[in-house]
């Protein structure tokens, strides 16, 4: 029998070698493999929790939110009628007690609404209800609603009339509460001037509502967090005056849902304009049917 030659000798020896490393190698990747999956493991077991967790967070502010209606009604209703002198007249500080009692009792109550609303988008159960209106009836009920807080001898609240723009197909309500929370906010910060509401045609098929003041302004580097969750300014008028932070942000996720998206323009001194863009017709698949 012949002796193996050297040359066989060494290539055994290199597919020996071979063959050992191969194994170590498929060794490594089966423990890599079996790291990748326990690590997958680990992040589902995570993300569950965590969505549990928002869960329960998105049930509590709607519970709550719930629980706080009921109570800040009555003392609206109790307001009212004081306010009415149904039981009999009221000194003047009484009035002002009364009228600070219902101003400190709304505030509550859209406190509450904001994180009611908070709740419905991050559990998906906010409806979009959308449906063909006027924007004329739109500026009109919005006049109506502010008519009574607004101080005419210090600002003026103007609403431009919408000039050959057609009818427009969306949730009317939520534009609405955004408007609200732009005209809201810009007579909060407008001590003196006006605060004018806007809209036009935005390309061919998309409208711009603009809410512009002559207040305090906002410095540029404070504009890109404005409609994050919980945002405030850092200013000596916002220390006094309440409020949630999540009014832009709600503002922001109407406007998503409503396919649209919002934006500001602002300098200290001069004034704000708050606008939000929506299509004129909301898309299909935008359209929500949930409870």
């Amino acid at each position: 029998m012949a002796e193996p030659t050297p040359d066989s000798s060494s290539a055994q020896a290199d597919v020996a070698r071979l063959h050992a490393e191969n194994q170590a190698l498929r060794a490594e990747l089966e423990d890599t493999n079996q790291g990748v999956l326990a690590l997958y493991a680990e992040l589902d077991i995570q993300a569950e929790q965590l969505r549990q967790a928002s869960d329960l967070k998105s049930r509590f502010l709607s519970y709550m939110s719930h629980e706080f209606r009921t109570p800040l009604g009555s003392i609206l209703s109790i307001t009212s009628l004081l306010a009415d002198e149904v039981d009999g007249p009221l000194s003047k500080e009484q009035q002002l007690q009364v009228a600070f009692i219902s101003t400190a009792t709304r505030e509550l109550s859209d406190m509450v609404d904001d994180l009611l609303d908070l709740a419905k988008i991050e559990a998906g159960r906010l409806t979009i209800s959308p449906a063909w209106f006027d924007m004329l009836d739109l500026f009109a009920a919005l006049r109506g609603m502010f008519r009574p807080i607004v101080d005419a001898g210090t600002v003026d609240l103007i609403f431009e009339e919408p000039q050959g723009l057609p009818q427009m197909y969306t949730d009317d309500k939520k534009l609405a509460q955004i408007l609200r929370n732009f005209i809201s906010n810009a007579l909060k910060f407008t001590t003196r001037g006006e605060v004018r509401v806007s809209a036009q045609l935005h390309g061919s098929n998309q409208v711009r509502f603009a809410v512009s003041d002559t207040g305090i302004g906002i410095a540029p580097e404070l504009l890109g967090g404005l409609f994050e969750d919980f945002a405030q300014l850092d200013s000596p008028l916002q220390k006094r005056l309440r409020g949630t932070g999540l009014g832009l942000s709600l503002c922001k996720r109407f406007a998503a849902l409503l396919g649209g998206e919002v934006g500001v323009e602002s300098a200290p001194g001069v004034g704000s304009s708050f606008f939000v863009t929506l299509p004129l017709a909301l898309a299909p698949e935008a359209r929500t049917d949930e409870p």
